[in-house]
């Protein structure tokens, strides 16, 4: 059986993303492990309002702030050692990391 690592990174610094990611291709090269992506998503704009005070009844605001998110995938196949160690790296504040393991099945073992 064989297991599938997918690793979705997010953050709103462009420059500190792509170099984590760099870094993960360079590990896999090294290691031999099969790797897919990075895929790369649009980027997503997202606008916050400011309220002035923590008043219901104060309508007062500032201007919204907005930032944009950039997301990259990843997927190992295999390389399970490889993949939890990437997972549990630490990552800087400003990068968002999620792992999903999933356990793939070869065609010709049945499930009991």
């Amino acid at each position: 059986m064989t297991f599938v690592t997918r690793l979705t990174l997010q953050s709103g610094d462009r420059n500190a993303l792509d170099s984590i990611v760099d870094d993960i291709k360079q590990s896999a090269e090294k290691k031999g492990a099969a790797l897919k992506g990075p895929h790369s998503h649009p980027p997503e704009d997202h606008t916050v309002p400011q309220h002035r005070r923590l008043h219901a009844d104060d309508d007062r605001k500032f201007g919204s702030w907005t930032y944009t998110v950039f997301t990259r995938e990843l997927e190992i196949h295999g390389h399970d050692n490889l993949a939890r160690n990437i997972a549990s790296q630490n990552f800087p504040d400003s990068v968002h990391i999620e792992a999903e393991v999933e356990q793939i099945h070869s065609m010709g073992r049945g499930r009991n």
